[in-house]
């Protein structure tokens, strides 16, 4: 005869371990699921250096949609690309001025970018285009690849550099849109939360 509370039998012992073990099972197959969708269809990239301020800066986060989820490139998106031939392939973010099939042309006098002959409206740029890199214009953009530059327009490496060029669509790792986490460069004190958010 036993007093107080009851012992559990081994049975209800065991039916709580097989549930505890079949819900780690669980939780454990669906982080696999998530982690493999999110490797497949997104990746994360650091912002190195100052090319795009004052859109982007230095230590920025940023999330892409890869390539099974990003299409065509299209004029204004912010992609990240990797160029064997320029710095080992280390990834580099630029934004998309011109396609495959138009024409690019630079007045460095004036800072104004033209493509197919209409003048760009860049309230993205940090600075006006005045330096030329080595690239001739106007200049037509090759069939299966993008003309990109950086938002700072006179402290990035570009594709008016014969270093980087004009950008193969199979370069391209995709497109970012959203800012995760900012970063800071000497020009920031600290970082700023309130960028945070999609980019444009």
């Amino acid at each position: 005869m036993t007093f107080g509370n009851k012992t559990e039998k081994p049975e209800e012992q065991m039916d709580w371990k097989k549930s505890v073990v079949l819900y780690l099972h669980d939780v454990i197959y669906l982080l696999t699921v998530i982690l493999i969708v999110f490797l497949l269809i997104f990746r994360v990239i650091v912002v190195s250096g100052s090319s795009m301020r004052s859109t982007l800066v230095d230590g920025d986060y940023l999330l892409l949609f890869g390539n099974l989820l990003y299409g065509d490139p299209q004029y204004g998106d912010i992609v990240v690309i990797s160029k064997e031939s320029f710095d080992d392939g280390k990834p580099l973010v630029k934004r998309v001025i011109a396609a495959q099939g138009q024409i690019v042309d630079i007045d460095f006098d004036s800072g104004i970018v033209f493509v197919d002959g209409q003048a760009l409206n860049e309230p993205y740029i940090n600075t006006p285009t005045n330096l030329p890199e080595g690239v001739s214009f106007p200049l037509l953009v090759e069939d299966n690849c993008y003309f990109v530059m950086g938002d700072n327009r006179n402290n990035s490496r570009d594709s008016r550099s014969p270093e980087i060029g004009q950008i193969d669509r199979r370069e391209i790792l995709g497109k970012a849109f959203f800012l995760m986490f900012p970063g800071t460069d000497k020009n920031t004190v600290s970082r700023d939360l309130n960028r945070m958010g999609g980019l444009h």
